[in-house]
């Protein structure tokens, strides 16, 4: 598991710190002198390396948010009551008066209770909630005027770059969670990249048919060297491999196993190899369901199909009812299907920015709502992400009209509510064409 930390190069040693409980994982460490260079340097470790998950700041998301894929888990730094309760007993320490004080970046409930519980008074402490759109110069000018108009003795900031302005005037405290805030979110993290890490090891089957040629065949033997093919195949070393029959063979493995070997479920170059090696044709059919016996009966179903293709290829059908296929050999462009909309779902996924596979998910989960409205938290769920992934991806349907608000839901008392949303991909579909942003509102 490698976890990637986005941070200030004065914040290394804390994060050290706080890193040492977490076995297992290896830290890729992003590390900027200056915010405006994380967007290049996120860029390039997503591209050096595969990272599971992504530990960083709320001003460091703010500018790479974009570039992060819609599936990997995302852990947005957030200060603790805690970390401000340290920060106030450190003023103390200091000699300095609690109150009045001028602070950035946590939210106003944060704030409100931890003057209710240190008996302070609420109003003296001037509070700027976190906001991407603010400026250093924005911020800095907020405590200039904060202090020329309470007296206060210091300034509690959470952004490097205000602080290192404001201390050439001004004392200056906090700036990072604490060990212990710090240690939770990554430990959560890793339990998020733990848990979708768990999924892909989903079982599935796999369904290889010799194509029937006509009666100078020797189906055994192809079916003999179609199953010497496999066990050499490096993508299926650790699959349990077996006889199928005079026609085929099956394979049980990993969900992962078989994204790797087809490329994501989009081309499979063992049937390409059967052809040239062998001289025979292979259609193959993968399933992924709750049991052995539901993945055998998909791939049944999967395999069937891929014998009506005229040239060999391969198919996926999954308990969810998502089809994807026909996969090439060679690996051309994905072609998918779900019932009969496949080529309104691929021109669509193309416009909004998405892979045919997440919007037939997400049209099969529409389906299963009936109407119902959903929250990003439920949508990921669903889909197996975390809840940033969710809602980064209810704004990517947002930009392109295929949800719509539908009012809000408290599910705990304290807390924000949670807006709800109605999907509209199945209208999208039938009517030709993604909604633009504006018109969906």
């Amino acid at each position: 598991m490698v976890i990637g930390l986005v941070i200030h190069a004065s914040h290394r040693a804390v994060f050290e710190d706080a890193a040492r409980t977490l076995a297992g994982v290896t830290l890729e460490w992003i590390v900027y002198e200056h915010e405006d260079a994380v967007r290049e340097l996120v860029d390039g470790s997503l591209a050096r390396q595969r990272v599971d998950g992504l530990l960083l700041g709320p001003v460091p998301y703010a500018k790479c948010r974009d570039l992060l894929p819609a599936d990997l888990p995302v852990a947005i730094l957030r200060s603790a009551g805690l970390d401000l309760s340290l920060a106030l007993f450190k003023a103390l320490a200091r000699g300095w008066r609690p109150t009045p004080v001028s602070v950035d970046t946590y939210d106003s409930q944060t704030v409100d209770e931890v003057a209710r519980a240190l008996e302070l008074d609420p109003a003296q402490i001037t509070c700027l909630p976190y906001d991407p759109e603010q400026s250093v110069a924005e911020i800095v000018a907020f405590h200039r005027a904060a202090l020329a108009r309470t007296g206060a003795d210091y300034v509690i900031s959470l952004r490097t770059a205000v602080a290192a302005e404001l201390r050439q005037s001004t004392p200056v405290l906090g700036g990072l969670p604490g060990p212990a805030t710090l240690r939770a979110q990554l430990h959560e993290l890793a339990l998020q990249v733990q848990s979708k890490q768990a999924s892909a090891l989903r079982f599935a089957a796999g369904i290889f048919l010799v194509g029937r040629a006509g009666p100078q065949l020797d189906l055994d033997r192809a079916r003999v060297g179609l199953m010497n093919l496999l066990l050499n195949t490096p993508e299926f070393g650790d699959a349990w491999i077996d006889n199928r029959g005079r026609r085929g063979v099956v394979v049980f493995a990993h969900q992962a196993l078989f994204e790797q070997a087809t490329n994501s479920w989009v081309s499979l170059p063992a049937l390409n190899q059967a052809q040239e090696t062998l001289g025979i044709r292979v259609a193959a059919g993968f399933g992924v369901g709750a049991s052995a016996r539901s993945c055998l009966h998909l791939a049944e179903r999967a395999v069937a199909r891929a014998e009506q293709e005229e040239s060999p290829s391969a198919y996926l059908v999954e308990d969810g009812g998502v089809i994807i296929g026909p996969m090439s050999p060679a690996g051309a462009a994905l072609a998918f299907t779900y019932r009969e909309h496949g080529a309104e779902l691929e021109r669509l996924a193309g416009e909004v920015g998405l892979s045919a596979a997440t919007l037939s998910r997400l049209s099969a989960i529409e389906r299963a709502l009936e109407g119902r409205a959903i929250s990003p938290s439920d949508l990921a769920q669903h889909l197996g992400i975390t809840d940033p992934s969710g809602r980064r991806l209810i704004r990517k349907l947002s930009d392109s009209g295929l949800v719509e608000v539908e009012g809000s839901t408290q599910v705990h008392r304290k807390g924000r509510p949670a807006r709800l949303y109605r999907l509209r991909i199945g209208s999208a579909v039938d009517g030709g064409a993604a909604v633009p942003a504006e018109a969906a509102r």
